[in-house]
């Protein structure tokens, strides 16, 4: 195993869920809160700043996105990649979840409670958004926060860390087939050039960026790579708490009519997530992979890259759209949902091994 595979794994074996992060749900009611107190009292500062756009990308949201995402990305290693063999069942399961079943099961959903259930009590220029919006979340598969919540579950952090290299390559070229795929099927018309240069400006040239830097700091040393991880982590969840004040700064009005449009859209969302996470559990009992693998696999395809959602969402249909709402209630659901999933799965882990053989499944 390489040198700067092992800083990682440890790194990510060692991880615990952070103060702000552990609170990211107060953080974000408290988002709504001043943003749309901001929006209402100063709409003109704030649409200034929707304004600033080249080629239908926001520069101060493109800005905040990279903050938030670079940070995450330099945890990546893509050394890791070789050893996906020694996991071959959990990857597998893993990849299945994320690419084949978790977008299409939340289009299904989105047009399931959307289109129908809740249909009388939104607003009906923004049905189509909204599912655009859920879309959108579950086409991004989680990456940093993984680390954390496979911790928790006392995951294997070898897996952990070759599975989200993997994710990682993966949505490089098939977050924008797929999303451009469900919102056809859906009957929702997105630009491809718009999409093109979502997945660049928010994907592949922050990857980019974060694995030179990451080169960089390992090397000046393991210490050096771990104390920059500590200092980045506070920038990547303030840049995620201040695009959230911008966007319900925009998203005010909507929501001051019909404040249980959040309550809405997390039922979809909520669904998803114990559905998926469920599949993945039961599936890797199936294929008899350990415990320490099966907890993250479900974790992962469970949980998501919310902020490229909230991203793509802004940048494919605006700050005011159903579809940035929709992204960032998956925001404000992550951590109290995620928290759940890992209760569920480490109260199991009798049931789990009994009789599954997994718990003596040589190399997992």
């Amino acid at each position: 195993m390489s040198a700067q595979c092992e800083v990682v794994a440890k790194q990510a074996g060692g991880a615990a869920i952070g103060f702000f992060e552990r609170y990211l749900t107060l953080w974000v009611f408290l988002c709504i809160v001043v943003g749309i107190a901001l929006g209402q009292a100063f709409p003109a500062p704030f649409q200034a700043l929707g304004g600033m756009t080249v080629a239908q990308v926001n520069l101060p949201v493109g800005v905040l996105i990279w903050v938030m995402i670079i940070p995450m990305l330099v945890k990546i290693d893509f050394g890791a990649l070789h050893q996906v063999k020694a996991h071959w069942r959990g990857i597998g399961v893993t990849l299945f979840v994320n690419w084949a079943v978790k977008p299409f099961s939340m289009a299904l959903l989105g047009w399931i409670f959307i289109r129908h259930v809740f249909a009388t009590y939104l607003p009906a220029d923004q049905l189509d958004s909204y599912i655009a919006g859920l879309i959108l979340l579950a086409a991004a598969p989680c990456t940093a926060m993984v680390f954390v919540w496979s911790k928790l579950t006392d995951g294997d952090p070898y897996f952990t860390l070759s599975q989200v290299a993997l994710n990682d390559l993966v949505m490089i070229f098939a977050f924008a087939p797929i999303v451009a795929l469900l919102l056809g099927i859906s009957s929702i018309t997105v630009p491809w050039d718009t999409l093109f240069t979502s997945v660049v400006l928010y994907i592949v040239i922050p990857v980019i960026l974060a694995q030179l830097w990451r080169w960089r700091l390992l090397k000046s040393g393991a210490e050096t790579f771990q104390l920059m991880l500590a200092r980045l982590a506070p920038f990547s969840i303030s840049a995620l708490l201040v695009t959230l004040v911008l966007l319900f700064a925009f998203q005010g009005e909507a929501i001051l009519r019909q404040p249980l449009i959040i309550v809405m859209l997390a039922i979809p969302i909520l669904i998803q997530v114990l559905f998926n996470s469920s599949l993945a559990y039961w599936l890797n009992r199936v294929a008899g992979e350990k415990h320490s693998v099966a907890c993250p696999s479900a974790l992962i395809g469970a949980s998501n890259f919310f902020e490229l959602a909230v991203a793509a969402a802004i940048s494919l249909f605006g700050f005011d759209s159903g579809a940035a709402l929709a992204t960032v209630v998956g925001v404000l659901i992550e951590v109290p949902v995620m928290l759940l999933v890992v209760r569920a799965v480490n109260g199991s882990k009798r049931w789990y091994e009994h009789g599954a053989g997994a718990a003596d499944a040589p190399g997992g």
